[in-house]
């Protein structure tokens, strides 16, 4: 399974044009939650290819170990049966030693291909060794995306609640604008100035006339001094 086969799908999806998605959709908030789910589902499909995948090696590699371990054991083997054959034949057993020089043979021959199996297997062992590699790197980094889709989308959830509460606020602003209930202080305050304005009137009006009074009051008190006057000059 390749790289590109397992990733795939996900690097898709990381390329996508988020914001337009979240331009179309009612809900940002709901979109984004979505966008996570989604590609947390798709985290967990990679990392089921990627075990598999990575399982598929570990019995590549216990293969390998056997066919290594067999080739081994049948080398140990032909040397046994060869030895023994060299032991028969030195002691005149021609034909006993023929025979353990053929078991060293056909012990040869099944080292031979299990040395064989060992060596056709280790390129793909390292091929499989490197994709693996791969994946393990492109599933931390598909982690590590997620982790930071999580917290951009905290930050935008942040952000739009801060904006609402703002634009609240900002209505409520316009509306007392509109509807000032100062307004209605300052109309009361010049009715109130007005009745003020009235009664001071009616203060100096009062006052000009209580002055006449006293004017004609010294003017019969004058009146009064001359007639006086005059009578003393006839007497």
């Amino acid at each position: 399974m390749s790289k590109q086969t397992v990733l795939g799908r996900v690097t898709q999806l990381a390329k996508a044009n988020i914001n337009a998605l979240l331009d179309q959709a009612e809900d940002p908030q709901k979109m984004l939650d979505q966008l996570i789910r989604d590609y947390a589902s798709n985290i967990a499909d990679a990392e089921e290819a990627v075990a598999a995948t990575i399982g598929n090696l570990r019995l590549m590699e216990q293969d390998h170990r056997e066919d290594v371990d067999a080739a081994k054991e049948w080398g140990g083997k032909a040397l046994a049966a060869s030895r023994k054959a060299d032991e028969l034949r030195a002691g005149g057993q021609t034909a006993e030693a023929d025979r353990f020089d053929n078991l060293a043979k056909v012990a040869l021959g099944r080292q031979l291909q299990s040395e064989k199996e060992a060596r056709t297997a280790e390129p793909t062992i390292a091929a499989q060794t490197e994709v693996v590699a791969k994946l393990r790197t492109g599933l931390d980094q598909m982690k590590a995306k997620l982790a930071e889709l999580q917290a951009k989308r905290d930050e935008l959830v942040a952000r739009a609640k801060s904006a609402r509460a703002q634009n609240t606020m900002m209505d409520a602003v316009k509306n007392v604008d509109v509807l000032d209930p100062t307004s209605e202080l300052s109309r009361f305050e010049d009715k109130v100035r007005r009745e003020e304005a009235r009664a001071l009137g009616k203060q100096e009006l009062a006052a000009s006339s209580l002055d006449a009074q006293f004017e004609q009051l010294d003017a019969l008190g004058d009146d009064a001094e001359i007639k006086a006057r005059l009578a003393a000059l006839k007497d």
